[in-house]
């Protein structure tokens, strides 16, 4: 195995371009389709709350030492763990599962990002422009039970993505995403404020604003903390091969909150969008991972130039999926790149196949494979599942430990602050929370979660 010299690495040019990537990885389907989806299955505002506790507690100090581990590093997440921990501890392990997650994710998320693809399409012919959930409910289900047309959808996405990442990083992720990112932001916005002056927003507002604390379970926190880990791309090695293509200059901890702060925000207006139509509709918020692809539609069914405007909503949920998904992909190709000493371009087709291969498995879970489940979940939902519930807070709680009781206060420091150019009074609490409350607080919630005690 040989690795690919820190200086011959590519990495991001600008300060914007930095927190555009980061902000890509994070900012994604998880948002406008993931987010409102859990909050409709977990009783809206009480599930909000916990997830936004998650995010502050746990998320945000995990984000920036898995983003400082990689700057440091400067390689990818294996390579970097195998640099920083003592010789002959086997922290890389971390990684590993962090690679295996992210593939995971990918083979279940390609397939969503293959539905919103094929929906801007269904979008320009007018057919899902209806407020009857029985049209749009039917045409979503006509899409995931038709094999061919999801595996087509799902590997043209895959392609897709491989075309850009061969581009590189600063050519290909972050050209990519300082367009596009801004632009998401811009038509959220609009799209919300459209949904606002719906009939019965407010009872829309008040499922998304107002908590039933007796709907908190064991079962919630755990699903509001692997969403905070998801949709901040955490403890998959995202942030960490993202981190190592970070400016020495960079200020990790503002660059982190920017992007916490933005991705809160945007699931905000992704649940301003979405649950006002749920209710003046009669929708259903429970109806799972169909809610986007059925309410979106009845809204814009509602409003003059409903049709241009829908066929820009997903366009905006495409954007919002490609950054997510480069982020994603990036950290298999990078490892196989670096480790085996292939090209970028051999890294990047080997894992598209690989992927294209195991995710057909998501592609195929609603249709030829939907009666085939491991304990009782298709392919689709026992990769999201395994993930989001298990792998991610595991790799929370393995990073915790080695920022907290391995590297030292001392490293962290010194990383945090450029070495000792950029003066930052957050270490020590940072460091606090990595080192106690982030791992006891994400094991606790693991083990309830799981119904181990």
């Amino acid at each position: 195995m040989s690795q690919t010299s820190s200086q011959a690495r590519d990495g991001f040019t600008s300060t914007f371009g930095v927190l555009a990537a980061t902000l890509g990885s994070a900012v994604g389907l998880g948002n406008i389709w993931k987010f409102p989806y859990l909050t409709g299955e977990n009783g809206g505002a009480s599930f909000l709350l916990v997830y936004v506790i998650a995010t502050l507690l746990v998320g945000l100090p995990v984000m920036i030492a898995e983003i400082t581990l990689g700057r440091k590093a400067k390689s990818d997440a294996v390579s970097g763990l195998m640099k920083l921990a003592p010789k002959g501890q086997p922290w890389w392990l971390i990684a590993v599962m962090g690679v295996l997650a992210a593939f995971l994710i990918m083979s279940f998320y390609s397939e969503v990002a293959a539905w919103v693809f094929a929906y801007i399409f269904k979008a320009l012919d007018g057919s899902i422009l209806s407020t009857d959930p029985n049209v749009t409910g039917a045409a979503f289900g006509a899409l995931i039970s038709n094999p061919l047309q999801s595996l087509l959808w799902q590997w043209l996405v895959l392609a897709l993505m491989g075309g850009i990442l061969l581009l590189g990083v600063s050519r290909g992720i972050e050209a990519i995403t300082k367009k596009l990112m801004p632009l998401l932001f811009i038509l959220l916005l609009v799209i919300g404020i459209r949904s606002l002056t719906l009939p019965g927003a407010s009872e829309g507002l008040a499922f998304l604003f107002s908590p039933d604390f007796s709907k908190i379970t064991g079962g919630v926190l755990l699903t509001a903390m692997g969403l905070a880990f998801f949709k901040l791309s955490i403890g998959m090695g995202c942030m960490m091969t993202y981190g190592s293509y970070f400016r020495a200059d960079q200020n990790i901890p503002a660059t982190a909150l920017r992007v916490m702060c933005a991705d809160l925000f945007v699931s905000m207006l992704a649940g301003i969008a979405i649950f006002p139509a749920v209710f003046a509709f009669g929708f259903e918020p429970s109806a799972g991972p169909s809610l986007l692809f059925i309410t979106i539609p009845a809204v814009f069914a509602s409003i003059p130039f409903g049709h241009f405007f829908m066929v820009l909503f997903f366009v905006l949920s495409a954007i919002a999926a490609t950054g997510a998904m480069l982020s994603l992909l990036e950290v298999p190709v990078s490892v196989v790149s670096e480790r085996f000493g292939l090209s970028r371009v051999k890294a990047t087709v080997t894992i598209l196949v690989v992927l294209g291969l195991v995710g057909s498995t998501c592609g195929l879970s609603n249709s030829s494979l939907a009666e085939f489940k491991i304990a009782g979940k298709t392919f689709f939902d026992l990769f999201d599942y395994l993930s989001s519930n298990i792998m991610l807070p595991l790799g929370g709680i393995c990073l915790s430990l080695f920022v907290g009781w391995v590297w030292g206060r001392e490293k962290l420091e010194e990383a945090l602050t450029n070495g000792g150019t950029l003066p930052l009074a957050i270490v020590g609490p940072l460091f606090f929370l990595l080192r106690y409350v982030s791992p006891l607080l994400i094991l606790i919630v693991m083990l309830k979660g799981l119904g181990l005690f």
